[in-house]
């Protein structure tokens, strides 16, 4: 099982939050230690080997979990499912939160105060009424949401399992968690709840996620969203023509805000970017329109950058507001900004002992590790300095988020699935 490392090639970091940019961090000799005989310790070993043997079981769990649509806002339905999946498997006691993330407790033998929390998200991008159910062509399994991230819950269920099979026994208690609203407009209510109101004393946070085995995010990419509503009176196309347009208003919005955020992003600074992903408004191709909207997705690796482009935002929508009011039309149009998405940057050190762990883990496994960053569940955990990484889920798989999404599975598969209870026992620590 264990090979060769034959490099380790990380990102270069530009967060203002860090004192100074990492350079290609090292695994520190002690925790490549503490994995290999982690390892080797006999009730791992079988867990590994566990794993293995339920492969066919998890992929009948990924096609039961595919089959149950979990859209935004609608998860409820999958909940019940992976709570029963996790209740079958041997949690010591399981609840659903006030919004929606389905949580079970595996006690630990200390006693020590903190959990270490270990998730993957139930909701998936495709509205209510998508057909969602999985068709097989070879090794295959195609369907929207069998990657993104069921196949993250799988490996939860494949863990436990292993686990208790195994008599495995951690020193700390560990979550196991089928969180809501990941996915897009979600804009994380799950885990912004889990650390936020829950209540729950969380010290570190396991996030299963996209990517193949070797991906480690440390770092959250940032991002701020907003609707902006144009109103106006409305009316005939020719009989009122002159009268205040929204939809003209709007256009002058986007293009002065695309000429600032333009300008300001080619500047000399850490990548932002922004966007206007949707718009809409309008009764008829002859009707002056009452409302214009439009929604606009805004990035930034630095927390800084993303607050200066969110102002930028607003003062563009000011100004263009302003002058289409004062050009002449009939009337005025007014407008309002609703935030609908506000996901926090921050990075988390590379020496800091979970993501040293993960990337020993990983080795381990011979596969390279690679540190990166993305916008998923631990932004939220890492905006707070909380030791907290995202892995990728393993296998072969494409087209996330499109209705042509598939899976294959292959030896990395139940790899993924080592490699994150390994993770999962150095961070919890095994039983002596």
């Amino acid at each position: 099982m264990k090979h060769i490392f034959t490099g380790l090639v990380l990102a270069t970091f530009l967060f203002s939050n860090l004192s100074s940019a990492q350079e290609s961090p090292e695994i520190d000799k002690k925790y490549t230690k503490e994995i290999d005989k982690l390892a080797k310790a006999k009730k791992v070993q079988t867990a590994f080997s566990l794993i293995t043997e339920q492969e066919d079981q998890t992929m009948k769990d990924l096609v039961t979990l595919t089959e149950v649509l979990a859209p935004p806002f609608g998860e409820d339905k999958r909940g019940k499912v992976f709570a029963s999946m996790l209740m079958d498997a041997g949690i010591d006691s399981i609840w659903t939160d006030k919004v929606g993330n389905v949580i079970g407790l595996r006690k630990g033998t200390s006693g020590a105060p903190g959990y270490v929390g270990v998730d993957a998200h139930l909701d998936v991008v495709f509205p209510e009424g998508t057909d969602v159910t999985v068709t097989k062509v070879g090794d295959t399994l195609k369907a929207p949401g069998i990657g993104d991230d069921t196949r993250g819950l799988t490996m939860l269920i494949s863990m436990l399992k292993a686990m208790n099979k195994a008599d495995i026994k951690t020193e700390k208690d560990l979550l196991i968690v089928g969180t809501v609203g990941e996915e897009g407009l979600g804009d994380l209510r799950g885990m912004k709840y889990m650390f936020n109101e829950s209540g729950l004393n969380i010290d570190s946070w396991i996030a299963i996620d996209g990517g193949s085995i070797g991906r480690i995010s440390n770092a959250g990419l940032g991002s701020k969203r907003y609707k902006l509503v144009i109103s106006g009176k409305g009316g005939h196309s020719w009989g009122d023509f002159g009268l205040a347009n929204p939809h003209h208003a709007l256009g002058k919005a986007i293009d002065v805000f695309s000429k600032d955020a333009w300008a300001y992003t080619s500047g000399d600074i850490p990548k932002t970017s922004f966007n206007v992903g949707r718009i809409g408004g309008g009764t008829s191709v002859n009707s002056i329109p009452f409302e214009s909207w439009a929604e606009i997705d805004m990035r930034a690796l630095s927390p800084i950058n993303l607050d200066e482009i969110e102002a930028i935002f607003k003062k563009s929508v000011e100004k263009a507001i302003a002058e289409y009011n004062a050009s002449g039309v009939k009337g005025e149009v007014t407008y309002e900004l609703e935030q609908i998405g506000d996901r926090p940057s921050g990075e988390l050190p590379a020496t800091l002992p979970l993501i040293q762990r993960a990337m020993a883990a990983t080795q381990y496994f011979g596969v390279e590790p690679s540190l990166g960053r993305g916008s998923t569940n631990i932004n939220i955990p890492v905006s707070k300095g909380i030791p907290s990484i995202c892995i990728g889920r393993g296998g072969q798989g494409g087209g996330a988020h499109s209705l042509h999404e598939w899976y294959m599975n292959d030896e990395t598969g139940a790899e993924s699935i080592q490699l994150a209870l390994l993770i999962t026992l150095a961070q919890a620590g095994l039983e002596k």
